[in-house]
């Protein structure tokens, strides 16, 4: 009699024990994932720079939002630009590393007589390549003082970019309007690359590997 009257009972304990349980689960889910697909998950482990998905809002010219976080982070701050001429074996080895360490930069070339007044206006010098991080110059290419600046800016030292595609340089002068009534028409001036509106702030006084800003 004991045993048949408990049944109902440890049935009841039984079903509020596994109620008990999957909240205890589903409380172990803390975190709400959106994958690029727009699939939504929840897990208990924290996620990963590469599970966070930007915001549509955010800048994203050259598609940025593949970018790793530390990379953005960068960026922000301290974004870099590469002052270029042709032919230039500095110039291409520069890209070369900028790109191989999965750096976003803008670059601006020189070629015309208004590009190089400009770029002599600029940096006080007729040499190439010039390199700015931030508000930062390093004149002429060296891969271990490049390498100082971007491990100081906090440019991951190997970043795989996803979808990126670096932009395309542009001429650093715009180009003169034609005349009015030359009969030619006048060409559209090329997009300047994209810059912060502020300049980025100061690198820390010394860097990790000692080098001065």
């Amino acid at each position: 009699m004991n045993t048949l009257k408990s049944t109902p009972r440890l049935a009841r304990l039984a079903a509020v024990a596994l109620l008990l349980g999957g909240a205890s689960v589903g409380a172990l889910a803390q975190y709400k994932i959106v994958g690029p697909d727009g699939k939504v998950t929840y897990t208990d482990k924290p996620p990963t720079a590469s599970a966070i998905r930007l915001d549509k809002g955010a800048p994203s010219a050259s598609g940025d939002a593949g970018l790793p976080y530390a990379t953005r982070q960068a960026m922000g701050k301290y974004p870099v630009t590469l002052y270029s001429t042709q032919p230039c074996a500095s110039c291409d080895s520069a890209r070369q590393a900028l790109r191989g360490r999965g750096v976003p930069f803008n670059e601006y070339s020189v070629t015309s007589d208004s590009d190089f007044s400009a770029y002599k206006a600029r940096f006080g010098m007729t040499t190439f390549p010039a390199i700015v991080v931030g508000t930062n110059t390093l004149r002429g290419y060296s891969s271990a003082d490049l390498a100082g600046y971007l491990d100081a800016a906090g440019y991951p030292a190997q970043a795989r970019l996803t979808g990126y595609n670096w932009p395309p340089a542009v001429p650093m002068a715009p180009a003169a309007p034609t005349p009015a009534g030359s009969g030619q028409v006048a060409a559209a001036p090329s997009p300047a690359p994209s810059t912060p509106a502020a300049p980025a702030p100061l690198l820390p006084p010394t860097s990790k590997n000692g080098i001065q800003f």
